[in-house]
């Protein structure tokens, strides 16, 4: 049997599974669990410990038909504005709560298009953020950069405020396919916008692509992969596109007979990611690639890669603080997040409330599930000694789950010595295995496609 038609006996072109940047997932958040339990865990937060922190920036000018992000066009600046001031007041607000000396470890601006705030809001919302938690001195500032939204003023601002990890949205270089997904970024303004982050000082370069794209075929991604050396970034995640039209109303814009089938869609990633590891690049995880000097690949290496909301990061900070409408925040007790609207966002903040709407409060086999599910997305590699060492005899409520998967999936993982681990011939099926860990699968809940 080719390895191919193994894939898929096992489910990768039918299951819809989540990607597991949290577990549990967001369709398990619950009501019950609010604002309330923001405050406490903010304010039980240990100071000795830095923070990561997430700001959200909804807005965008234009509207890309793909995306499935909680984001809003606009053409004007003043909603932009508006949304900056709650956001400085939502600042205040968790700055009351904090303990004090409480310092920020990494700062990460999405969207959303960060890029469509001008000079004057970059400086004034970075100051905001600062003044509600400094960063230490090697704190690390990412933003999501849209070519098409940005100049060279912008990038003075937000280099000087202190950012030096930028990422870049590409998803496809070709024409046709730009033009099938609502999102026109020729080459050449992306390479100016490279130019102009390097001559800033920015070092540290991710890029975004997207395969699974209408009208994508073999041609089309060699030449994207192509392109995208020749800007030389550090980081490559490669995404398959999520076509959720259920979830994300402006999919329905894109011509679904344009996409590739399942088999096209999975080779496709294939000779992606060869072509990326032929020029240098480890592969990280399921979906990402690095240099190997990279901290990136450092922490791979060293069992240091981790999972949160942007994917894999060798973040180590226990706890993520989200900022802004939808933005979810990880604490060791659980997960909360923002109302989700703008407007309810609004509302929350000028009430003078913290905006935690929905979460989930962490039961101590939750926490056991979490790390197994993150071990496997990150080392394909789920080790008991570890969880038992960590979590003590509760890890036994896994052993009926690991019994299933390596009776399921034979030959494509092994167990010994305590440990699972997915072969490299079944690491496409990593999101499905990690699915025989979950405990919580909502009904009526539809998740991308595996592959």
């Amino acid at each position: 049997m080719k390895q191919i038609d193994r894939l898929r006996e096992l489910g990768l072109f039918d299951n819809r599974v989540p990607r597991y940047t949290s577990y549990p997932t967001a369709p398990v958040f619950s009501a019950a669990v609010d604002s309330a339990f923001q405050s406490h865990a903010l304010s039980a937060l240990d100071p000795a410990e830095p923070v990561s922190v997430y700001i959200h920036v909804p807005f965008c000018e234009r509207l890309c038909w793909f995306c499935a992000c909680r984001t809003q066009g606009t053409q004007t600046l003043s909603p932009v504005e508006s949304y900056i001031a709650t956001v400085e007041k939502e600042l205040s607000l968790l700055a009351e709560r904090l303990p004090k000396g409480l310092q920020m470890g990494r700062l990460h601006w999405g969207g959303g298009t960060p890029t469509i705030l001008p000079p004057a809001l970059i400086h004034r919302l970075a100051q905001a953020v600062k003044s509600a938690i400094p960063p230490t001195d090697d704190c690390e500032f990412s933003v999501e950069i849209d070519p098409t939204m940005v100049d060279g003023d912008k990038i003075a601002a937000l280099a000087e405020e202190g950012m030096n990890r930028a990422s870049i949205g590409i998803q496809d270089f070709d024409p046709e396919v730009q033009a099938a997904i609502g999102r026109i970024q020729p080459y050449d303004v992306t390479a100016a916008c490279v130019a102009e982050l390097r001559a800033a000082g920015i070092r540290s370069l991710n890029t975004d692509l997207v395969y699974g794209l209408p009208h994508q075929d073999a041609t089309r991604i060699a030449d994207t992969v192509d392109k995208v050396l020749t800007l030389a970034p550090d980081r490559v995640a490669l995404f398959g596109y999520a076509h959720v039209p259920w979830v994300a109303k402006r999919q329905k814009l894109i011509d679904d007979t344009a996409l590739p089938g399942d088999e096209a869609r999975y080779h496709l990633a294939e000779l992606a990611a060869e072509a990326f590891r032929s020029a240098g690049f480890a592969n990280i995880g399921i979906d990402h690639f690095a240099r190997p000097q990279d901290r990136l690949n450092l922490a791979s290496e060293n069992g240091g890669l981790r999972r949160n909301f942007q994917g894999y990061t060798d973040d180590r900070c226990p706890t993520l603080i989200g900022v802004g409408a939808s933005s979810i925040s990880r604490f060791e007790g659980g997960y909360v997040q923002n109302a989700a609207a703008t407007a309810a966002y609004v509302q929350r903040i000028e009430a003078g409330e913290l905006a935690g709407a929905r979460g989930h409060q962490l039961t101590q086999i939750d926490k056991v599930r979490a790390r197994a599910i993150e071990m496997l997305m990150c080392d394909f590699l789920l080790d008991l000694t570890e969880l038992r060492q960590r979590y003590g005899p509760i890890c036994q409520q896994l052993t009926a789950d690991l019994e299933e998967v390596t009776a399921t999936y034979g030959e494509l993982v092994t167990w010994a010595d305590d440990a699972l681990r997915i072969k490299p011939e079944g690491r496409a099926l990593t999101r499905i295995i990690a699915s025989a860990f979950d405990a919580h699968k909502p009904e009526g809940v539809r998740y991308s496609q595996a592959s």
